[in-house]
């Protein structure tokens, strides 16, 4: 007797994170502590996380590209 609901199958962790790499995924966030309605501490959370590949160029270069010239 199986107990899985129809149609669900297991995917490893392994799989998982490919699979969300390969799209990309965007985080957001926010944590506030508070004590008596007085905010002590704020986080707020942006982040992207994707992978990258031969093909995509990197955001960094063009920093890089800029620095090496301002200094020549």
């Amino acid at each position: 007797m199986s107990l899985a609901p129809h149609g669900q199958r297991e995917v490893s962790l392994v799989d998982l994170l490919d699979r969300l790499l390969a799209g990309g995924v965007v985080l957001t966030g926010d944590l506030t502590l508070r004590i008596a309605d007085v905010d002590l501490v704020r986080i707020d959370l942006n982040a992207l996380i994707s992978s990258i590949g031969p093909e995509v160029a990197s955001p960094f270069e063009a920093y890089d590209n800029a620095d090496d010239e301002e200094e020549a």
